[in-house]
């Protein structure tokens, strides 16, 4: 669920693959690139390094990764745009980059889930395996904390965000236990919420599927940084703005982003031409094909380089013919 690896051993996620597969759009002239989660610009350094005529446009909500970024890619300056702003903001950073919001673009990336920086900064309260503030916003200047879900939601709601964006099978006895203890004390740090996980969740079912605090704390992030409306708003505006031939790349690091993923691809794929018809009609042809054969995982020579990608799913589409 990373984006990237933060420190002196920095492993971009995927690179390799997302090169083979943006590359041939990458190579057209005048190529815009768009990274909307840029993170600490791994993936986007390489590709303005191997494709010197591209313009990037990189987008992150977090304030921090864009200065950083920004520092990185200075070598590159005089060619990229850096937009804070969430990737659902893809039409407004074309406009702010002089492009049009359609059929402007060569490339696009999107790198989801919360990145390495974030996850590798104990204040900011993603890993369950520190103990830190109960934050989880990836843009730490707004909205709601995890804290703030947890000592304000309802039962019912608490309840509905575990199991609908952790899959959370006992999120029912969370919710409860939940309630219970912030009668006697508000939640303000991650290892109170990893206790009643460890006081909710069955002996048993702990032993198995992973740390036991994984899916909650999956869930809270959705929550707080509404990732997945996000999401669904990003994927039109995305694929809206590539010009014919151009391509895009979604790697996913849970099933609930990949099924948002396949789900606005699948018509976007697919002839309107009624079935019985033995030729494709005018103008009802797919807009994209499918450049990957489901949801591509990393081998186990990604994995072993980069023990992060395990969870990754891949998907990429290339524009055909323009927008209906």
């Amino acid at each position: 669920m990373n984006r990237e690896q933060h420190g002196p051993r920095h492993v971009p996620v995927l690179l390799r693959r997302a090169d083979d597969l943006l590359g041939p759009a990458l190579g057209e002239p005048d190529a815009v690139y768009i990274d909307a989660t840029l993170g600490l610009g791994g993936h986007a350094e390489h590709f303005l390094r191997t494709y010197p005529q591209i313009r990037l446009i990189g987008l992150d909500r977090d304030a921090s990764a864009l200065a950083l970024a920004a520092e990185r890619l200075r070598p590159y300056e005089d060619r990229i745009t850096l937009v804070h702003t969430r990737y659902d903001g893809i039409a407004e950073a074309l406009k702010e980059a002089g492009l049009a919001s359609t059929g402007s673009v060569s490339a696009i990336l999107m790198d989801l889930g919360v990145s390495s920086m974030q996850l590798d900064e104990a204040d900011r309260g993603f890993a369950y395996s520190v103990d830190a503030p109960l934050d989880m916003r990836m843009d730490p200047t707004t909205g709601i904390t995890a804290a703030d879900v947890l000592n304000t939601y309802s039962h019912g709601d608490l309840a509905r965000v575990l199991k609908t964006y952790g899959e959370e099978r006992f999120a029912g006895r969370i919710a409860s236990e939940v309630l219970r203890r912030r009668q006697q004390k508000p939640f303000t740090t991650s290892a109170e919420l990893v206790e009643v996980l460890y006081a909710s969740i069955p002996a048993a079912t702990r032993r198995t599927g992973g740390h036991p605090a994984k899916r909650t704390f999956q869930a809270l992030r959705i929550e707080v940084n509404h990732e997945l409306d996000s999401l669904r708003a990003a994927l039109p505006a995305a694929l809206d703005s590539l010009r014919v031939g151009g391509r895009i790349v979604v790697m996913s690091y849970q099933s609930l982003e990949d099924k948002v993923v396949k789900q606005e691809l699948a018509p976007r794929t697919t002839s309107r031409t009624p079935v019985d018809l033995p030729v494709e009609l005018p103008g009802m042809g797919p807009e994209f094909r499918l450049l990957t054969r489901g949801a591509e995982k990393a081998t186990e020579q990604e994995i072993e380089e980069n023990p992060r990608a395990t969870p990754v799913r891949m998907r990429a589409a290339e524009r055909i013919q323009e927008g209906k």
